[in-house]
Formats: structure tokens, C-alpha cells, sequence
């Protein structure tokens, strides 16, 4: 296993941010990528996951990460943190550019991730964009889960009613979680911990 058997998360270090080829995709540590719509979330579950508060940074205007962010984990495995995609003030050009760094990460062979963490808001009906993240997955072979973020907002008929609704649209394992409250912290970290190339 990656983690140790407790599964706890001993440290967890910001290396580098890329935006193309670089020496770290050569190395042999496994990859864990977290991808998703601005503004889902992303950092808030990464910082979940590490317990720690601004391991990543979040900011209020969706859209500002505009590299992929490289996190150390356990000094043996990689958190990934993709930039988010489909914010529409961004900008078509802007838009575009984060697109193909995306596609890129996913697509060009270089990473190759064990597992991609697609991360959704619970509390939205799912996107075009989501469904075509999801396409691009299963059209690449990348194993991945969907992870329905932002769970504490909806009550407990409301989950329920989302986890359908999100299954039945992608097909997919779908794990509900809250950065908030850390609810299916556990669960996320064994399936990471689980997850084969």
C-alpha cells in the first residue's frame, strides 16, 4: 500500500506547479489526480484529505489556478491538483488554454495517474462539462471515481436523490463527501490506497 495500514496521512509537501513536459512525470511515484469544475471544491477535499487548512490554495475568483499543482504525499505518492475547467468569465482563449493542459495531463501518456478524482457539486444537476470529463476518462482507460462534494448543503432525502441522479448520468462510482465535515474521508483514502494502474 501507498499509505501505511492506518491509512493516515504523515505529510504532505507542495513540490511544483507545471504547465508541460517536465523531469517529475519521469519518476516512478503513483499520481492521484483531482479534476473538476472551477469552484467545486477542489482544494477545500485535497486539504481535507491532509488535515491541513491551506496545504492548497484556495481563492474566492473560480479559475486562478492556472498550472498543475504537485503535492508530496507521505514522501511516496502524488496528489495531482488539476486546474478547474469551464468557467465561462475566463475567457474563451483562457478557457481553451486550460482545456488542452488538461487534455494534455490526461491524455499525452506522460503521467498516466492511478486514479482520477473527478470532483462534482452534489448539490448541481450534472454538467456538459462533467460528462465530457468523463467521456475523455473512459476514452483514455484512466481509472477514476466521481466524488459529489459539498454533501453538508443538501439534506439526508436530497443525497440520496443526488447520488441517483449522478450514477444513473455517469455510470460511474459516485462517493459522497464533505471537505466541511470530512465526511467519507476514510473512504476516499482506502479507495485511493486500493486503486491499481
Amino acid at each position: 500500500m501507498w499509505l501505511n495500514e492506518h491509512m493516515d496521512i504523515k505529510s504532505a509537501t507542495f513540490i511544483k506547479g507545471i504547465i508541460g513536459t517536465d523531469p517529475i512525470l519521469k519518476q516512478k511515484i503513483p499520481q492521484i489526480a483531482f479534476v473538476g469544475r472551477s469552484n467545486v471544491g477542489k482544494s477545500s477535499v485535497i486539504n481535507s484529505l491532509v488535515m491541513r487548512k491551506n496545504l492548497v490554495k484556495s481563492s474566492s475568483m473560480p479559475g486562478k489556478t492556472r498550472e498543475i499543482n504537485y503535492f508530496f504525499i507521505n514522501e511516496n505518492l502524488y496528489f495531482v491538483d488539476l486546474p478547474g475547467y469551464g468557467f465561462a468569465r475566463m475567457g474563451a482563449k483562457g478557457a481553451e488554454k486550460i482545456r488542452k493542459l488538461i487534455l494534455w495531463y490526461l491524455s499525452s501518456g506522460e503521467a498516466r495517474p492511478r486514479l482520477v478524482v473527478l470532483i462534482i457539486d452534489s448539490g448541481i444537476k450534472p454538467t456538459p462539462h462533467d460528462k465530457e470529463m468523463v467521456d475523455i476518462l473512459r476514452a483514455e482507460g484512466l481509472n477514476f471515481i466521481v466524488l459529489a462534494n459539498k454533501i453538508d448543503r443538501l439534506n439526508q432525502s436530497e443525497r440520496a436523490q443526488s447520488l441517483r441522479a449522478l450514477e444513473e448520468a455517469y455510470n460511474a462510482p459516485v462517493l459522497s463527501y464533505s471537505a466541511r465535515t470530512h465526511t467519507s474521508r476514510q473512504d476516499l483514502l482506502d479507495f485511493i490506497a486500493e486503486s491499481r494502474a
